[in-house]
Order: structure tokens, then sequence, then C-alpha cells
């Protein structure tokens, strides 16, 4: 009797990270109508998981929640990783690659409070909890007099921090909560024009080894082009920006009439100083459209913008 070997998937072992990746299995499930006995989740404790006590701009950015990841990707020990898109670096590791991804979920943020219905009506000197340089910037620039708590850890330990009177009000991807199925926690949602989400949020990625076309055959199916075409845009803007978890960047591609349209921007992360830049394009020119927003603000912002 021959014993196939199981499809490896890493991820992380939060909440979260689990349900991308239930969700990934779910879709190649589908996809190739396999059972669930065909699969294998593997879990790793990121860096980023692992240290909790100090912001992630201060012990290396984005790559903390990716590296072990990789590293079992390049070791053979996994076949593919699910991946949350917002937590890619710029620059990926060379011999690896994003052979697919999913449908985009709602990529707006969601602001919560225990006391405040909108970010707005928050009491002077509120105190603000979140450990992302993006939307703190983005509140402050409309509510100066915010102070802000460190607010590191999964969804739930968020909330939890939240209902323990840590903060007044905290921020999370409105994707996530509705992955979670934690939606009713939404306090409000933030529309595009008050808080322009992170480049690639609501976005999960399937990295491979580069050269392993049967776990790229089995991954077309899963494809979303449109959330493709987006994403490669938002990471080209990132790229020209050199986006880390130190720079207060937001970026959101979107499908409009054929057309594929670009917004961006950069901050200081006092919220005083914002660069914002346009671009609509032709869907095919989506990476070189990001990255010559991203110059633009570079440019603009000059030693501004923190790197």
């Amino acid at each position: 009797m021959t014993i196939t070997p199981k499809i490896r998937l890493g991820t992380r072992g939060s909440p979260l990270a689990l349900a991308q990746a239930h969700e990934t299995r779910d879709r190649l499930m589908a996809a190739h109508g396999l059972d669930n006995d065909a699969f294998e989740i593997i879990t790793f404790t990121t860096t980023g998981d692992a240290i909790r006590d100090r912001p992630l701009s201060e012990i290396g950015g984005k790559g903390l929640f990716t590296k072990e990841l990789e590293e079992a990707l390049f070791a053979g020990a996994i076949d593919l990783a699910v991946h949350s898109m917002k937590d890619m670096p710029a620059k990926p590791p060379a011999g690896l690659d994003i052979a697919a991804l999913l449908p985009r979920e709602d990529p707006r943020d969601a602001f919560i409070s225990l006391t405040s219905k909108t970010l707005s009506e928050l009491p002077q000197g509120a105190i603000l909890g979140s450990s992302s340089v993006r939307r703190t910037a983005q509140a402050l620039r409309v509510r100066p007099d915010l102070g802000s708590a460190p607010f590191r850890g999964n969804v739930q330990t968020r909330l939890k921090k939240l209902q323990d009177g840590i903060a007044h009000a905290t921020f999370l991807a409105v994707a996530g909560l509705n992955r979670l199925g934690l939606s009713d926690k939404i306090t409000s949602v933030m529309s595009m024009d008050e808080m322009l989400p992170s480049v690639a949020q609501g976005a999960i990625g399937i990295q491979i080894n580069l050269h392993d076309e049967a776990t790229r055959k089995m991954l077309l199916p899963l494809n979303h082009e449109e959330t493709s075409i987006a994403v490669i845009c938002e990471r080209g803007f990132m790229a020209a920006l050199d986006g880390s978890c130190r720079t207060p960047i937001a970026g959101h591609a979107i499908i409009e009439y054929g057309r594929l349209k670009f917004r961006g921007e950069a901050l200081t992360s006092d919220g005083k100083h914002i660069f914002e830049v346009t671009r609509e394009g032709a869907l095919s020119d989506g990476f070189k459209m990001g990255q010559d927003a991203g110059e633009e603000v570079k440019a603009r912002g000059g030693k501004l913008i923190a790197y």
C-alpha cells in the first residue's frame, strides 16, 4: 500500500494565523477534492510572537513574523507557508515566492472602544492602545492630544488589554476580526478617508520554494487575480519607501472599470506631516505604478520620513 505524503502547511500559532491556515487548507480541499487527512498544519513561534515587551520597530520590523516560516521552507520542513501579506517585508528572500493570494477580506481598520463610539468622541487626553506606527500617526493627525500605550500580542490579547482598562481605545484590522468571528467587537469601522490601511491589509499570501512547481500548480486555482494585482501595486509603493515597522506608511489599490487606482501616504510619527499620492494606470503596470508613487512620496518627504 502506497502512503501519500501529507501536504504540510506552515503557520504562526495565533488564533488568527490558524484561521488563515484553515481557510487555505479548506480552499485546497475544495479545489482538488481532498479531505482533511491530506494535510498537516505545522505551527511556528516567530521572533515577533516571542518578543512582546517591545515595539516591532525596536527589534527588527516586519520580517520578525516570517523568518522562521521561511527558514522551514528552505529546509524542506513545510511545503507552503501561510502569511498575512501586511507582515511580509518589502524585499522577500531570494529563492522563495508568493505563489497565490486568497480573495482579500475587508481591508479597513476597526475602531474599538468601551467608552466612545468614534475616534473623535474620545475624551481629551485619552489613551490609545496601539503598537502600529501607522495607526498611531494617523490617529494623532486628527487627535494630537491623545496619549498612547503599547499594545502587542494577538487579537484576543489586545481585546483583553482594552477590557482591563489599559487604554480607552484601540484599532484592529476588520479582516482579522471577521476571520475570527469577532466582528461584533467592532465599535465603528474607519473609512478609507479617515484611516488609509496598511499595505496589503486583509490579504493572505501563500509562499513556496521558487522552484517547487508541483506546489505552485496545486495553488493555481486559489490565486485571486484582482487581489494579486492590487497587492502587487501596494507592495511596489512599500518597496520604493523601503517600508518597515519604523515607517508610518499606508497604501491601497482597487480596480475600477478595468483600471488600477492607487492611494498612498507616508506620515511623520507624530502625525504632523503627511505626504499623499494617487496614481491610476493599466492593470499590468501595478508594481511600477506603486513604485513611482513611492518615489514621489520619498522625494517630497525627505528626511521627515523615518526609514
